[in-house]
């Protein structure tokens, strides 16, 4: 209980503390590179992997310093009134020993997450390729006129020859042993695992390295303020989002690596930043440099050999859960007029944009993943429907072509 009482007047309101949002100069310093999916053509004959662009991803860092719910008893209304009188005349009042404490005490639920989960796929991740490596065994599986491996002292963990894999890895064909996304072993074999296990796969060492540090930069910093149950619930739908769109367009190539995922992430952030809007500041800016980040990496996606399809199913499925999951709290403050004085009593309120936002999203990914699951395991060709969507995973060019 909050000690109600009658007072003459209402007591001075504090005001309340806003977040901070992203300035163009943290952006850049936040930014790391992020490595797009990588495609090669299916046939075995044709197993070279081109070098992907390299494009920026972002970690957006907000603070949280939002007044919480708390109801304090009229021992802490006067220790809370003196330290105002002591900030109010310039200096805060301490305790030998102690180190002050906020105006407003953290509230469970914005305290701040210890991170867990992005490590685990960090050494998930890191783990299954060396078992790929492992398994590919370059010394023994390269037939000498193919050329020679890539380090030999590193035994079987050799990499293939570069004119086969310029990543620094193994081949097509271990790809695919391994669980790489191939159409034809997803919809006639039934090996719909696929969906799931690519995501975990990287085409080298050069791939490994720049997903996994825009996993860690990005994901570090969104498991610290939301948990590991709503970044991990982003990160795999979205990398399974990822996975059915491009099966959806792309059925003469496999695919391997973690970017529709991360996409997601991206998604996610740009989400919780528009369902939260209200609480920021600085959010216009914060929403341009976003905005141009995901344009730099989808624009780069439409270079051949790059698998843009799960960028935009990453990005699609991962901005629809952020309006669901990654929905903030605003603080409604109770009447003080009739409250003791220095009491802050304040309470957890959704306002109903919030709600509208969550609930459309919601139905438009149940709607989404029914449809997509549906038609591609009836084997339907979504290029048939839209004759123009191949060119969002990559533009001809005098230099190249997409036909292969």
């Amino acid at each position: 209980a909050c000690g109600i009482q009658t007072l003459e007047k209402p007591p001075r309101r504090e005001p309340r503390p806003a977040r901070r949002g992203l300035s163009p100069l943290r952006a850049f310093i936040y930014s790391r590179p992020l490595l797009a999916v990588l495609l090669t053509p299916t046939p075995p004959s044709l197993t070279s992997h081109a070098l992907l662009p390299l494009s920026l991803s972002l970690l957006l860092s907000h603070h949280s310093t939002t007044p919480l719910a708390s109801c304090n008893s009229d021992q802490n209304s006067k220790e809370r009134m003196a330290t105002q009188g002591d900030m109010e005349k310039g200096g805060v009042r301490k305790e030998p020993g102690k180190v002050p404490s906020p105006l407003y005490p953290q509230h469970e639920g914005e305290r701040e997450w210890v991170p867990w989960i992005v490590p685990v796929f960090f050494v998930t991740n890191i783990t299954v390729f060396i078992v790929t490596m492992y398994v590919n065994n370059c010394p023994v599986h390269t037939p000498a006129k193919e050329g020679k491996c890539i380090g030999h002292f590193f035994g079987r963990f050799a990499f293939q020859p570069l004119h086969q894999n310029p990543l620094l890895g193994p081949s097509s064909a271990t790809l695919t042993k391994m669980g790489a996304l191939v159409w034809e072993k997803v919809v006639h074999q039934h090996q719909g695992w696929r969906l799931i296990s690519n995501m975990w796969l990287h085409a080298g060492v050069l791939h490994l390295v720049v997903n996994m540090f825009s996993l860690m930069f990005v994901g570090m910093r969104l498991e610290q303020q939301f948990g590991y149950v709503r970044i991990g619930v982003v990160y795999l739908f979205s990398g399974l989002g990822g996975s059915v769109l491009s099966s959806l367009f792309l059925r003469n190539h496999i695919s391997v690596g973690a970017s529709g995922a991360l996409f997601g992430l991206l998604g996610a952030m740009l989400s919780e930043l528009l369902t939260n809007w209200t609480i920021y500041t600085n959010k216009a800016t914060a929403a341009i440099t976003l905005l141009s980040v995901i344009a730099v990496n989808l624009i780069i996606g439409i270079l051949p050999h790059v698998n843009n399809f799960a960028h935009i199913g990453g990005f699609l499925t991962g901005f629809l859960l952020g309006f669901v999951v990654l929905m903030r709290p605003h603080f409604g403050w109770m009447e003080r007029y009739s409250m003791a004085a220095g009491s802050a009593c304040t309470t957890k309120k959704y306002l109903l944009y919030q709600w509208v936002l969550m609930a459309v999203a919601l139905v438009l990914v149940i709607i989404g993943f029914a449809l997509g699951m549906a038609m591609l395991f009836r084997g339907s060709n979504a290029n048939d429907s839209c004759h123009w969507c191949q060119y969002l995973s990559c533009v001809p060019t005098s230099r190249w072509t997409c036909t292969n």
